[in-house]
């Protein structure tokens, strides 16, 4: 397993810490690069992100043979075997200590700017590393971390010597660990990118956690949630919106180098949650796909790839308390359209409706015959290519369709009042279509 980067591996991560979310949890990274990973579970998880200072004790003379480490919160880890080593007198290593402490001190300053420790005590604490070879820094945090009296202590790292998590497993309850790598010879050989990590890098991503702390404290307690989903052999980052009662899912494929945040479809998601309609929206692409799709466009017409990311997500969503026995529609826009038919038809037992936004559903080809659910195209008057796609691809469903034009609307809907009507139109079939009733089940 080798990492895009940091923020890939955090994502990872992520998906293996799920079960956490809910609890009272802070995640806490080791500067500077354990603080990137941590960024991608802390937002996952919906939990605090703050740091954890530890500086690592180089032998005099040796700096970089590390003979232990010191954390804040007082904790100091000498590994007396690696000392002996380097034949490292005690009064030279206690002079270091102190020289070290001088720094980590002034990192505490400069990270935290005057906010004091976060509170640890009862809580359920991930301590987060880019990588660990000796495990000295990651023992003396834990050792550290130890005495504030945390509920749970949790290590999470993207990968790890084997020896190293052996020795840590005294000092934390749970390790998590993606890859145990017994010829770790430097952490950077297993991330494509492993560019060094500033300090303005780590004050950023504090600064944006802290902001989106505040944005949950203010916001309707009954809005979006983020979600962390895995499908097809990839992580992807989803809203998911469950109103009370829901009683029906839809499911948004974007296509056309869109993404999640899509606003035309963050608009109709709004109207249909009016409807009692639970939504999710998530992104089809990896950000590595996405920035290779923005130059090349590649992506967003692999229909055979978005119709198994779907697949794969709504085989996830079976498998969640909140959505498994919800019924689940789907509306695609531009080529996300041609994806949903294909997952449509491979889910027929699962899938009760399909709107098409602007969609190309000519471009699911074969699978056109094989879906079952009614389908609904939606598309502009003066849209007009696309209006001729959209017919001649109804001409070879099989299962009840409806083709509805909006007048005077263009391809993007952006017309007065366009949009408007694209969420009624989706709106009133999913509301038929996903009411509560035993499911048909088909192979």
């Amino acid at each position: 397993m080798v990492f895009l980067n940091r923020s890939d591996a955090g994502r990872r991560l992520a998906a293996r810490l799920l079960s956490l979310r809910g609890e009272d949890v802070i995640v806490l990274g080791l500067p500077r690069g354990g603080v990137v990973v941590a960024a991608e579970i802390a937002r996952a998880l919906r939990a605090p992100l703050d740091v954890w200072v530890v500086r690592k004790i180089g032998a005099p003379r040796q700096p970089e043979l590390g003979i232990g480490a010191i954390a804040e919160g007082g904790a100091v880890f000498l590994d007396p075997r690696v000392a002996r080593f380097a034949s490292a007198p005690e009064a030279e290593v206690a002079a270091i200590v102190a020289r070290e402490q001088i720094e980590l001190d002034r990192r505490v300053r400069a990270y935290r700017r005057g906010r004091p420790p976060p509170p640890i005590e009862g809580r359920t604490v991930i301590l987060v590393d880019d990588g660990i070879a000796t495990g000295g820094t990651a023992r003396a945090a834990l050792r550290a971390l130890r005495t504030q009296r945390p509920k749970q202590l949790v290590l999470a790292v993207p990968v790890a010597a084997p020896d190293a998590l052996e020795t840590l497993a005294e000092e934390a309850d749970a390790i998590v660990c993606l890859q145990p790598a017994a010829s770790l010879r430097s952490i950077g050989e297993w991330y494509r990118d492993f560019a060094q990590t500033s300090d303005e890098e780590v004050l950023a991503l504090l600064d944006r956690a802290d902001a989106a702390a505040h944005e949950d404290a203010t916001a309707d307690p009954s809005g979006e949630q983020a979600v962390i989903l895995q499908a097809d052999g990839v992580t992807l980052a989803g809203d998911l919106h469950v109103p009370e009662g829901a009683t029906g899912l839809v499911v948004f494929a974007h296509g056309s180098g869109s993404s999640r945040k899509s606003p035309r479809n963050r608009e109709v998601a709004a109207k249909l949650r009016e409807r009692g309609l639970a939504t999710l929206l998530f992104d089809l692409l990896t950000p590595r796909e996405e920035d290779v799709d923005a130059i090349t466009a590649e992506h967003r017409f692999d229909i055979g790839l978005l119709g198994a990311r779907l697949v794969g997500v709504t085989d996830w969503l079976q498998e969640q308390p909140m959505t498994r026995d919800l019924a689940v529609g789907y509306f695609g826009a531009s080529t996300g359209a041609a994806a949903a038919l294909v997952a449509a038809a491979a889910r027929r037992h699962v899938v009760r409706a399909v709107v098409s936004r602007g969609g190309r559903p000519d471009l699911a080809g074969p699978y056109l015959e094989r879906v079952e659910a009614p389908v609904r195209m939606i598309v502009g008057s003066r849209d007009r290519e696309v209006l001729a796609l959209n017919r001649a691809a109804a001409a070879r469903l099989r299962a009840a369709s409806t083709l509805a034009v909006v007048p005077g609307a263009t391809h993007l809907f952006e017309e007065p009042g366009a949009l408007d009507e694209v969420a009624r139109l989706a709106g009133e079939f999913f509301t038929r279509h996903l009411e509560a009733r035993p499911m048909r089940k088909t192979a």
